[in-house]
């Protein structure tokens, strides 16, 4: 057989920092191509950006991981994304039996179970206590200062966990075991009515996660108290929620109105079919926190005064746009891309600029835009699109 010096693939082509008029020069100097290539509107931003609008995006692979036996977890928190001051996030794993172990949050806590099951218990400040399994989909909220605990299932579990708080680190909250092991035993006896010799095996600092055995049933593990359970439970299975379907995705809302535990943190899980955008909006009560779960996609963010940034976005990045600053969500790969959009507000509220355009005198609109009737057209068909697919080519 006679050898071949060609490769089996064609090379992929460098991405050179200019654009089809000719604007900008080759970058000859060191440079990370591959993530010149994950980042295409970044290397080459579309015309329309300008001015100086902050970073709005990071990646949860670029972030400190801590491994312990039993799990590992990494977090994006104002320290990495300085932008970011309403909201910080926690991507956690624990293996079969793991513990994050007994502990409470000064900020209110909110979860996204990503894959895998695992077993929530809480009590609140009245005695009453909760105990759930989550699985794929489902949610979970402890307001602040209410202790609880989280524990991977047979096939351990992966989930993400958001903070009303861009400073938070969950480093830095307050644990059982940190607690026992910084108070003195005389005082640990005296609380508890017995002798100091029974605090001798506590663990010296915090434990954080740890691993334990794979619980049993919930009914093996069930405390009675007698002032009952929480009066609205802590759990909500999102997947379940019928999504409001329409053309290029679909959309599930929650908040305070559908899961009253849920007070302080409102989100919706987006789905963007390959093709099609989450329209030009913006939400008027507070900053939006995303995490990105699949797919990849690009957004620009509008800041006024001829400020806009285009970034480049896939599974596993967070992306944050400032209080009412308009933006979209474009699918730009094969697949279809889903991500959830965070606030911390008992409530989620959208301005859709299609649904404003729609409701506002036609007369206004064309003259303040110059818009053409085929735009006034497609006006008047607007209801509240959330995605669409954009209009065919002519």
């Amino acid at each position: 057989m006679e050898h071949s010096s060609r490769a089996p693939y064609p090379a992929p082509s460098i991405p050179q920092p200019i654009r089809p008029d000719g604007a900008g020069a080759v970058d000859k100097g060191p440079r990370d191509v591959m993530r010149d290539m994950q980042n295409p509107d970044m290397l080459v931003p579309p015309v329309t950006d300008a001015g100086l609008i902050p970073n709005l995006r990071f990646w949860f692979s670029d972030t400190h991981m801590t491994l312990n036996h039993g799990g590992w977890s990494r977090e994006v928190t104002i320290r990495e994304l300085p932008i970011a001051t309403t909201l910080a996030g926690v991507n956690m794993s624990l293996t079969p039996g793991g513990v994050r172990e007994l502990h409470w949050h000064q900020q209110a806590e909110w979860s996204y179970m990503l894959l895998g099951h695992a077993r929530i218990t809480a009590v609140d400040q009245n005695g009453r206590n909760f105990i759930a399994d989550v699985g794929p989909g489902d949610l979970w909220y402890f307001p602040p200062g209410i202790p609880h605990s989280i524990q991977g299932l047979e096939d351990g579990c992966e989930f993400l966990l958001v903070f009303d708080d861009g400073h938070f680190s969950d480093l830095n909250t307050l644990s059982i075991s940190d607690w026992f092991a910084h108070t003195p035993k005389e005082v640990l006896a005296a609380n508890f009515g017995v002798a100091q010799e029974a605090f001798r095996d506590i663990p010296t600092g915090q434990v954080y996660i740890y691993q334990d055995k794979v619980p049993g049933p919930i009914a093996s593990q069930e405390v009675t108290s007698p002032y009952g359970t929480v009066p609205f439970p802590f759990k909500h299975s999102l997947l379940a929620q019928p999504p409001l379907k329409t053309p290029g995705g679909s959309v599930r809302i929650v908040d305070s109105t559908n899961f009253p535990a849920s007070q302080k943190i409102a989100a919706a899980l987006v789905e963007i079919e390959p093709g099609a955008m989450r329209e030009l909006h913006w939400h008027p009560n507070n900053d939006e926190w995303q995490y990105y779960l699949t797919g990849q996609g690009r957004m620009t963010v509008f800041g006024g005064d001829g400020a806009a940034r285009t970034f480049d976005v896939r599974a596993g990045d967070v992306g944050y746009v400032p209080f009412a600053y308009g933006h979209y969500i474009q699918n730009t790969g094969t697949d279809t891309l889903w991500f959830l959009e965070i606030f911390k507000s008992s409530r989620f509220e959208d301005v859709s600029l299609n649904q404003w355009m729609a409701l506002t005198p036609t007369e206004l609109v064309a003259s303040n835009l110059h818009a053409s009737p085929e735009l006034m057209h497609a006006l008047r068909k607007v209801k509240w699109p959330v995605v669409k697919y954009p209009p065919p080519m002519r």
